[in-house]
């Protein structure tokens, strides 16, 4: 179900949105108890709503994804529709307005399904942490789909909808993509609104696609990229043209393979990059080894500036405004009792890392000391683009791990984003893609990094790549 065929099919009258929406309806129906995909389901709304795209493209609309499925991370505002990023403590809470992305979506015709799930405030990678129960991987329901936009992937590997959109903080749309199959992008920080989005840590997160094609990622990238004056971190520039750079191709460009982003990788997923980078030079790339040092303290970093954006950005739950309230004698106690109850242990842990880190007397050797590790991360990422158009390595260290299997070593969880986290300290931009496949003919993702606003030169390559497939 690829979703360039499905607009073009409605907007050619050969189909309509009506008789798209139903079929995905009816595939969520037969997998979605078993997978715990969707936690909020809206049949009737997503139908009403792909009854008006008929309608408008009937008036002569010229809609690029018109009558498309999409999944929304549940981390998404949409009006009047549970939003409650996996917690127990956002239960009952119904957004009054639309994110920005979900309103440009719906704008080019797109037909909301519902909400994904995802680890609780998107604090995970393996969508175990939700508070509704673990979501299966569609190629292995023992293993995980990644996380934690989890929901959103398995959508798409399960064939749900065509396209889904997650949020990437540390690796969440690049790591589950690599772990289910599939394209996802992380874009430029500021190229897409934030407006809407549930905040983890508010200088890392940022929306992007999942896809089966690059050429439907980057159709929807275009689609939700662009200025927005509801986010003061957006970039004050036009969505990039993406689609119409797809077969630019890679001749002449310099590629660097990241000896820290395949380090301690499982040697399948090593001889995949490697297999990669033959593809490149095949397709006309010149590739070199590079190093880059600083990106070994990465994980170190990003555990002290998210955990920290965390605290500040999760005061806010506190029984007095929105969704859950435990009642007390005094609205002290109401306060713990409510954080109690209606974090999980993942997000408490973040919250108590965050706020230590931020505290008097520990504020500059932590905090403010990872801040200085992530400017040299940056200079160090200058430094490798001045040299190399764009850097490869692995997504992921493995193929996706089966359920159960970290949640009791935090550690070890983390591990599984110590590729992807680089990116997002930097707020440059990022691909993943399938490539090859591993242990139970699981699939591997390579990943495609470049410099901020280098989103068309990476779809390109990562076209290259899946014209390979990992043969």
């Amino acid at each position: 179900m690829n979703a360039l065929e499905v607009a073009a099919s409605v907007r050619a009258g050969a189909t309509t949105a009506v008789e798209v929406v139903a079929e995905c309806l009816e595939r969520v129906a037969t997998r979605n108890a078993e997978l715990n995909v969707f936690i909020h389901l809206d049949a009737e709304g997503a139908l009403a709503s792909a009854a008006r795209v008929d309608e408008r493209v009937a008036a002569g609309a010229s809609l690029p994804l018109a009558g498309v499925p999409v999944a929304l991370k549940d981390n998404l505002c949409v009006r009047g529709q549970p939003t409650t990023a996996g917690s127990r403590i956002l239960a009952g809470w119904r957004p009054p307005y639309d994110a920005t992305v979900v309103g440009r979506l719906a704008g080019a015709g797109a037909v909301a399904l519902g909400k994904a799930n995802m680890d609780e405030f998107a604090m995970g990678s393996s969508t175990e942490t939700s508070a509704y129960g673990p979501t299966r991987n569609p190629l292995d329901p023992t293993r995980v789909p990644g996380g934690s936009s989890g929901g959103s992937a398995a959508a798409v590997a399960a064939g749900m909808v065509p396209v889904a959109l997650g949020s990437d903080t540390g690796g969440s749309i690049r790591q589950p993509a690599a772990l289910c199959g599939l394209v996802g992008v992380k874009p430029t920080y500021g190229l897409v609104s934030r407006y809407g989005l549930i905040a983890f840590a508010s200088s890392l997160d940022q929306i992007g696609p999942f896809a089966h094609t690059v050429a439907e990622a980057a159709l929807v990238l275009e689609v939700i990229a662009g200025h927005d004056p509801l986010d003061t971190t957006s970039l004050p520039e036009p969505a990039p043209e993406l689609s119409s750079h797809l077969d630019d191709g890679v001749a002449g460009r310099r590629v660097g393979l990241v000896r820290e982003l395949v380090e301690g990788a499982d040697p399948e997923v090593l001889d995949a990059v490697r297999r990669a980078a033959e593809t490149l030079t095949r397709a006309g790339a010149t590739v070199e080894e590079v190093s880059i040092p600083e990106i070994k303290l990465g994980l170190s970093a990003y555990y002290l500036i998210a955990p920290a954006e965390a605290s500040s950005n999760l005061a806010r739950y506190d029984g007095v405004r929105y969704g859950l309230r435990v009642d007390g004698p005094d609205v002290e106690a109401m306060n713990v009792a409510t954080r109690t109850v209606g974090f999980g242990d993942e997000v408490k842990r973040r919250i108590m890392l965050g706020t230590y880190a931020l505290s008097a007397g520990y504020y500059d050797a932590y905090y403010g000391q990872a801040l200085k590790v992530r400017t040299r991360m940056i200079e160090a990422f200058a430094r490798a683009y001045a040299r190399v158009d764009t850097l490869l390595g692995a997504t992921a260290p493995s193929v996706a791990f089966a359920l159960g299997a970290k949640t009791q070593d935090p550690l070890a969880m983390y591990l599984s984003d110590v590729f992807t986290i680089p990116t997002n300290l930097a707020g440059e931009a990022a691909v993943s893609v399938p490539f090859g496949a591993g242990e139970g003919g699981l699939p591997i993702g390579v990943q495609l990094l470049g410099p901020a606003r280098s989103e068309a030169r990476l779809l390109a390559a990562a076209r290259v790549l899946e014209a390979e497939g990992g043969r």
